[in-house]
């Protein structure tokens, strides 16, 4: 995997991945933090809404944001977000309502909604070939995980020296430095995209998304995913500081073991996905989630909620880290950004349920009662993604074009009646039917 670090252009943008999810690292712990400063025992509450105001951002806001961008520079419209991200958790450490929480976390996730799929897409560009595209994916998803380990171990350092509104003061650090490493990257052009009305590229994405039978598996396993990850994110702190009565540090520890479990996945997956198919390792992971999550309510120790989250961890990674090879074989260059932020959106409306339903369950009725609820809906998820995405959707069907004329290049290259592997586009614009 490290042999793509010769690749400058990739090096610039994981450099700047990793100082960005640094800084980010330390927003979570200082969020969950002020949330407990403010509302107390109620901060799951306050984490699940202030949770779901961040996926409203994403699910409303992503198409249309990638249909800007495929309008922009693309160094420029990175650069400008991250800016803006710095500027908004800026704010933070002087807030002393909730309400206040609540609109910056909108501002904030209004920019990352934009971010975050544009520069998905640009890494297919960057890194060439499906085995180094995979090496590619697996060092930013292990830059992710390093983060879930070492900023709440910085986190927990800092903790024993300054209060945590410091922390928001790595986050803006970490966003500034990220728009320096991406003004020095030497982005590829984009491919080129047909001109068309700012509805129809912003709705593009969820087009092809809703036509591909592997994209909607994907979507109903992200229930799988936003259920576990609403219970680590939403509850972590109520379950350290208030059902076990423990300090700061520990809720820090306890997301460092979520990384770790993550981290683990990240390390094995080049190898394991040259020998077993993008759909089992998903699925295995989460399955793997569902059942940690329905675990939780047999936590007693500190030990055993790492032990659980970092199970919790690995079935995370290796739920997502193969999601960028699937949209790459669902979308053509010119249209995946737009199937991106279509990922983007779609997955995190699953969030959008998942964190109200952990916050306030747990609130309401008790955090083990929002852990078997989580695992009922995460369950579903995997039952409906076995449904929707058969283990053969990613072969070509036989499937013919009555409606082009026989001298056209595609039925010149493949003959009248012919299968090969589908993307949805102009020629495209259904998937073939079984048989």
């Amino acid at each position: 995997m490290l042999s793509l670090l010769k690749n400058p252009t990739f090096r610039h943008l994981l450099a700047a991945q990793v100082v960005a999810l640094i800084g980010t690292g330390l927003a979570t712990v200082a969020l969950g933090l002020l949330a407990w400063k403010l509302a107390g025992e109620a901060a799951g509450a306050v984490m699940g809404t202030a949770l779901a105001i961040k996926m409203v951002a994403y699910v409303i806001l992503s198409p249309f944001m990638a249909a800007l961008a495929e309008r922009l520079p693309r160094r420029a419209f990175l650069v400008g977000l991250d800016l803006i991200r710095a500027g908004v958790i800026a704010f933070l450490p002087f807030v002393d309502q909730v309400w206040q929480v609540y609109l910056l976390i909108f501002l904030l996730q209004a920019a990352s909604a934009g971010f975050t799929p544009a520069f998905q897409a640009v890494i297919p560009d960057v890194v060439s070939g499906e085995e180094d595209y995979t090496r590619a994916l697996s060092l930013l998803r292990l830059a992710e995980d390093l983060e879930q380990v070492a900023s709440p171990l910085l986190a927990a350092a800092l903790l024993s020296l300054v209060s945590f509104p410091v922390l928001f003061a790595g986050t803006v650090a970490g966003f500034l430095a990220s728009a320096a490493l991406v003004v020095t990257a030497r982005l590829p052009t984009r491919a080129k995209v047909g001109v068309g009305g700012f509805w129809a590229d912003a709705t593009k994405g969820i087009r092809i998304y809703a036509l591909t039978p592997r994209l909607r598996g994907l979507m109903a396993m992200e229930a799988a995913v936003a259920a576990a990850g609403a219970m680590v994110y939403v509850n972590t702190v109520v379950l350290v500081q208030a059902r076990l009565g423990l300090g700061q540090e520990a809720v820090a520890l306890a997301f460092a073991g979520f990384g770790a479990g993550s981290m683990a996945a990240a390390v094995s997956l080049p190898r394991l996905l040259d020998r077993v198919a993008d759909r089992s390792a998903m699925i295995g992971g989460a399955a793997l989630m569902v059942a940690g999550v329905g675990m939780v309510p047999l936590v007693e120790s500190l030990g055993g909620l790492l032990a659980l989250w970092a199970v919790i961890g690995f079935g995370f990674a290796l739920t997502q880290t193969p999601i960028g090879r699937i949209i790459n074989r669902s979308a053509h260059e010119a249209d995946r950004g737009a199937v991106f932020a279509a990922q983007f959106a779609l997955s995190h409306a699953c969030w959008l349920v998942t964190y109200p339903l952990a916050g306030w369950v747990g609130a309401g009725a008790g955090l083990s009662a929002a852990a078997l609820t989580l695992a009922g809906v995460g369950a579903l998820g995997l039952v409906a993604a076995f449904r929707l995405w058969p283990s053969e959707a990613g072969f070509g069907q036989p499937h013919a074009h009555p409606d082009l004329p026989p001298d056209h290049p595609h039925l010149l290259e493949h003959g009248a009646t012919h299968a090969h592997a589908v993307i949805i586009d102009d020629l495209h614009r259904h998937w073939p039917r079984a048989g």
